[in-house]
């Protein structure tokens, strides 16, 4: 029979020691010593968050108390709630949350989707040359001040000798419009100033999402017969959706943040009442009034809101259908 040629494999005795079928593992070296020059590069940025994110947040207790610098903080008396009351019953928070939403709402319609249509059309560009030129062209100004883009502003609105300013009153005649004092332009100025100096950067982002998507999925819609707009509509926006999900969910922490450079420098006497906003207002009342308790206060408001719209909208995100932050 064949199962008379296999050979019986003995068995060892009882009691006798088994013999090692494999040779005993080496013990694996921990990873945090394998990669401890990784760990190493990683120390400069951690002490940084360390130092200038977390140990500051020890300050936010000021915002429960009436702080006073010669009794520090922990001499300070305990007030509670006192000043977030006041900002929410004050008189200036309701105009202060209007102007700072209506410029974040502006900012989701014009500015968001600039640097997405930015890339779309850098998409299309079939010569390389003229491609990597208008991209150059179009994120340097990300790498100026607002301190120049203010100036530059000044320079192009102002009623005295703003080229662009007299080109208009050329065109329509009648009386100069100073657009850099008036309430009325304070708004579409900055939205112009958003679109002018972060599209560019943005459109990086975009780009790098569309440069990884397959050339042959292309080239299989053509043959299929699908034309530009159906490339468009089932490859390439379906291809950079989670980065719009993503850079949406990274803009919605920072909607109540106006910039403080920005709305300063264009702040005039005659604007102030639409130019103010949560951040300005902190270094009004901070730093020129000493209402330090009451400035932090504003800040730890805005610093929650920001917390639970990032929260919120990667559940929203989640809900859809999409991958989210986190």
């Amino acid at each position: 029979m064949a199962t008379d040629l296999v050979p019986e494999v003995a068995q060892p005795a009882a009691g006798s020691p088994r013999p090692a079928s494999t040779p005993r593992r080496k013990r694996r070296t921990p990873n945090f010593w394998r990669y401890r020059w990784l760990y190493l590069l990683l120390l400069p940025g951690l002490a940084y968050f360390v130092v200038f994110k977390y140990l500051p947040m020890y300050g936010l207790t000021i915002a429960f108390k009436d702080y006073v610098p010669f009794l520090g903080y922990s001499g300070s008396e305990w007030v509670g709630l006192k000043h977030f009351q006041e900002l929410f019953t004050g008189p200036d928070f309701g105009r202060l949350l209007f102007n700072t939403l209506l410029l974040a709402l502006l900012t989701i319609l014009f500015v968001f989707p600039a640097p997405i249509v930015v890339a779309l059309l850098l998409n299309e560009l079939r010569v390389n040359v003229l491609k990597r030129s208008v991209q150059s062209l179009v994120y340097i100004p990300h790498f100026l001040s607002w301190t120049i883009v203010a100036s530059l502003t000044y320079l192009l609105f102002s009623v005295d000798f703003g080229v662009i300013a007299n080109w208009i009153h050329g065109l329509v005649g009648g009386q100069k419009t100073d657009y850099v004092a008036q309430a009325d332009w304070f708004r579409p100025l900055i939205v112009l100033q958003l679109l002018w100096k972060q599209t560019g950067w943005g459109t990086i982002i975009y780009l790098a999402a569309l440069a990884g998507v397959d050339s042959q999925l292309y080239e299989a819609a053509r043959v299929d017969g699908a034309g530009r707009w159906r490339q468009f509509w089932h490859i390439t926006l379906p291809a950079i959706r989670p980065t719009i999900v993503v850079m949406a969910i990274l803009t919605s922490g920072h909607l109540m943040d106006s910039g403080f450079e920005q709305i300063w420098l264009m702040t005039t006497s005659l604007n102030r009442d639409v130019a103010d906003v949560f951040d300005t207002f902190v270094y009004y009342i901070g730093i020129t009034q000493g209402s330090f308790s009451y400035a932090t206060a504003v800040g730890l408001f805005k610093g929650v809101v920001g917390v639970v719209l990032i929260f919120g909208s990667n559940f929203l995100a989640k809900r859809l259908g999409q991958r989210g932050l986190f």
